[in-house]
């Protein structure tokens, strides 16, 4: 798990410079208490609880604080539905230029360059994202995703045992662990 604290501790050290340079922004109107106790009620939910609450932390995380963000942000996620990748990341690029604090344009961001088979940008987004919410179980999902794409399926495990201390319901979590765990005892079919 060292690497992965290094690999935090490199997102923060590369946002630092623009955290100064951005001081005057807004930050994302993300209730944090309310997303602290989402958070904590997590862990302990049952999996129908958790389904719904894992909701609630997107919906939380979500808020921008401003409609026109909020805009860019459906905007986004709406030509990512569409498989219309290229719209997507300059629509949430856009979002990024004008909101460099909130989280979820980078996370939407990340995803699109994902999606295009652009790894090294949507890892530094995704460090973007964790260095705003470390437990952010979407961000570290596609993380362990390109991990294991880039043949770092012990490290892809390490972030999905993460993911399981934060949600240990989330779809499909239990089932990738179990592969991955199975491939690297050399067993898989």
């Amino acid at each position: 798990m060292m690497w992965f604290q290094q690999y935090l501790k490199c997102a923060v050290a590369s946002v630092s410079v623009s955290a100064v340079l951005c001081a005057a922004m807004p930050a994302a109107a993300v209730d944090a208490a309310r997303l602290d106790d989402l958070f904590a009620r997590l862990p302990q939910a049952h999996a129908g609880e958790a389904a719904q609450i894992e909701d609630e932390i997107a919906l939380e995380l979500a808020r921008s604080g401003s409609d026109a963000m909020d805009l860019l942000l459906e905007r986004g996620r709406a030509a990512l539905a569409m498989g219309d990748f290229r719209s997507a990341i300059e629509h949430f690029t856009a979002l990024i230029d004008h909101a460099p604090d909130f989280a979820e344009g980078y996370n939407g961001r990340a995803t699109a360059y994902y999606m295009v088979g652009l790894y090294g940008p949507s890892m530094q987004d995704i460090g973007r994202v964790l260095t705003v919410e470390p437990r952010h179980f979407g961000a570290l999902s596609g993380l362990a995703l390109i991990l294991e794409a880039t043949d770092g399926a012990a490290k892809s495990l390490e972030v999905l045992y993460a993911i399981r201390e934060v949600h240990p319901h989330m779809t499909g979590l239990s089932d990738r662990i179990a592969r991955l765990e199975l491939h690297l005892e050399g067993t898989a079919l």
